[in-house]
């Protein structure tokens, strides 16, 4: 069985299209490359991928597939999860996770 790290998932998204990378900020997702700032809103969620850590269960991770039915643009958002999130990225978890597509 493969087990696919973090940095695989990223490296298998971004060779698929998804080539920006999203942060969360007070406002919205940031597309850094891209420079914009959208509404997590307009943003659909087309894959999650949760990782663990070998050694520490607590140690939990999790990558989004993100692209914007407005402008087309696909990126990845990755960030930490469980105990280890932040206010910031749990509100906006909160607010895409009914942007998750086939749910």
């Amino acid at each position: 069985m493969f087990m696919e790290t973090l940095s695989q998932a990223v490296d298998r998204l971004t060779a698929h299209g998804y080539t920006d990378a999203f942060r969360a900020e007070p406002d919205g997702m940031r597309a850094v490359v891209a420079g914009i700032l959208y509404r997590p809103e307009s943003l659909i969620v087309e894959e999650v991928a949760r990782f663990e850590g070998i050694s520490d269960p607590a140690d939990e991770a999790i990558v989004l597939a993100l692209h914007c039915r407005e402008d087309g643009i696909k990126g990845t958002y990755t960030l930490p999860f469980g105990p280890g999130m932040g206010a910031l990225d749990a509100k906006m978890m909160h607010r895409l996770r009914d942007m998750i597509k086939g749910e």
